[in-house]
């Protein structure tokens, strides 16, 4: 079962973020993957991952990205992608149609071992689910009936909670 888009939306007025990205020494560490038009979603997600324990890096929260995407825009992306221990990818609507996001997952395909590449489907307010396409491949988060985020292996609906990541 996906991810309802509200339950991101209602988690990011939980607690205020930091909105940097600097890990502290043996933490989790994730590449967003998402359409910026689904910034709010992001920025759920990225509570509820810091909850867990997780630090996420969402390239708008970084100051040091140039402001009109180029060239060194793509470079750092490929940094942080290798950089980061995990590939998450936000599927939605938004996502499925950016010209960004089919690259960033080809770039984490060709990186990152597919164990490491993650995505969280969603289900948005009309009951339509997105991320479907990619279940098989990799890795997904889907929500327990008691909210928590549970892990499943690609093409698996056999979880297990978050922190076993």
């Amino acid at each position: 079962m996906p991810i309802t888009q509200n339950i991101l939306r209602r988690a990011v007025q939980r607690s205020p973020l930091r909105k940097s990205f600097s890990p502290l020494p043996g933490q989790k560490t994730a590449f967003l993957c998402h359409s910026h038009v689904d910034r709010d979603l992001a920025e759920g997600l990225q509570q509820l991952l810091k909850e867990e324990g997780w630090s996420l890096y969402i390239d708008w929260q970084d100051h040091s990205m140039p402001p009109v995407p180029d060239r060194e825009t793509a470079r750092k992306i490929q940094l942080r992608i290798s950089a980061s221990d995990w590939f998450l990818y936000l599927a939605t609507e938004n996502s499925a149609g950016s010209r960004w996001c089919p690259w960033e997952i080809g770039i984490a395909d060709g990186k990152k071992d597919p164990s490491r590449i993650v995505v969280i489907p969603t289900e948005d307010d009309r009951g339509r689910h997105y991320g479907n396409e990619y279940l098989q491949l990799y890795r997904h988060l889907d929500p327990t009936s008691l909210g928590r985020l549970q892990f499943f292996e690609a093409g698996s609906r056999q979880g297990r909670g978050l922190s076993f990541l």
